[in-house]
């Protein structure tokens, strides 16, 4: 999978299997059974997780999560897989926290300036601060793309694995 030029964090895909999907899920739980130490499988209903464990797993590690629906049409022998590539979710919430903070913070500063430049008073500190936001936001960006790439090696193990399942 091409990573260099997607500007999105979490990166998606598609696939269509022409397989029942109880056959492409049941691969999926024989496999966790039988996994290497370095990776865990979790598998609940049509929703899969592939999850990098022990001594390789860093906060930047990538997970895999894939969704299994049945293709629309007459018969039900098509698979239709949905896969992300994201973060921890604890850090994927962390870093959605820090947006979220971002943005209130610009939203109050914007209001204030506005509230002092109706009332022909100083608002030069609220437009700095929001201006220091925007960089933080694109601050987050290069942290977050940095964090992508250091874990592009575990993605491209997980995708090796997702696809050697699949394959079988």
């Amino acid at each position: 999978m091409d990573t260099q030029h997607e500007i999105r964090l979490r990166l998606r895909f598609f696939k269509d299997i022409s397989e029942n999907i109880e056959i492409v899920r049941q691969k999926f739980i024989d496999r966790s059974k039988v996994i290497s130490p370095d990776f865990l499988i979790k598998v609940r209903d049509n929703h899969i997780q592939f999850t990098i464990k022990g001594e390789k797993q860093k906060y930047w590690s990538p997970h895999l999560t894939l969704e299994l629906e049945e293709k629309e049409g007459d018969e039900k022998n098509v698979t239709h897989i949905r896969g992300l590539f994201g973060p921890s979710q604890t850090m994927w919430t962390f870093f959605m926290f820090l947006h979220f903070v971002v943005a209130g913070v610009f939203i109050i500063f914007g209001m204030m300036a506005f509230s002092n430049f109706s009332l022909n008073e100083a608002y030069l500190k609220n437009i700095i601060v929001m201006i220091l936001m925007i960089f933080i936001w694109f601050l987050l960006y290069v942290i977050a793309r940095q964090m992508r790439e250091k874990g592009h090696e575990q993605m491209d193990e997980l995708e090796k694995l997702y696809l050697e399942i699949i394959e079988n």
